[in-house]
């Protein structure tokens, strides 16, 4: 029978989150200066929900507009906080979940990121493009 990984061996351990009072303005930061489309929002190290950058899109004109014309995102934001554009209630993984299982969870729930929580912490998050990533290094 053939062994199929745990995700932790494919899952972003270094993980870039957000904190429910952090502002909009600084989650479009991140999304940008880490090339990245998921942030898992926590309270400590409890996660409490996801943002995504479509999430931020859905509220602003983030890729509309040039990046002299801050002003008109930094309005939109400071109508919403973090806690009123995230997704609630996240499902989430262990670290031990197969690489399978997941890939079953994105594929149904039609997700493109899962926070992985061991013992009620946030320890890592798997993405669509970790998946295909380990896909194409199989490939080989």
């Amino acid at each position: 029978m053939r062994h199929i990984e745990p995700i932790s061996t494919i899952m972003s351990k270094d993980i870039i989150a957000l904190n429910r009072d952090d502002d909009l303005e600084t989650a479009e930061l991140l999304f940008k200066r880490h090339n990245i489309r998921h942030i898992p929002v926590v309270k400590e190290d409890v996660i409490i929900g996801m943002l995504s950058y479509t999430d931020l899109l859905r509220i602003s004109f983030a890729d509309a507009v040039d990046d002299d014309e801050v002003d008109i995102d930094t309005l939109v934001y400071n109508m919403f906080t973090i806690e009123q554009v995230m997704a609630k209630n996240v499902i989430t993984v262990p670290s031990t979940a197969n690489i399978k299982e997941v890939a079953e969870v994105l594929a149904k729930r039609e997700f493109h990121a899962l926070p992985v929580v061991d013992d009620g912490r946030l320890v890592g998050i798997i993405t669509t493009t970790d998946l295909i990533n380990y896909l194409l290094k199989q490939l080989k």
